[in-house]
């Protein structure tokens, strides 16, 4: 089952996820069915202990702490 619902976004938000969806050629709403799997995954951690962040692939090292979420 589906379940359909209206959200408000801000016009700058808007843009940018109209652009994302042209950059990587999908559709608004595939990016946010990403964006709430992706917050709920990080909220799945945060409960666990365990940080989200940007990994710089060489290194290893956390480049950002995503906080907030």
């Amino acid at each position: 089952m589906s379940v359909r619902f209206n959200v408000v976004l801000s016009d700058d938000l808007n843009r940018e996820i109209d652009k994302a969806a042209a950059a990587t050629e999908t559709n608004k709403s595939e990016i946010l069915r990403k964006a709430l799997q992706l917050y709920l995954a990080a909220r799945d951690g945060k409960l666990r202990g365990l940080k989200l962040g940007l990994v710089e692939p060489e290194s290893e090292k956390m480049q950002t702490e995503i906080v907030g979420l």
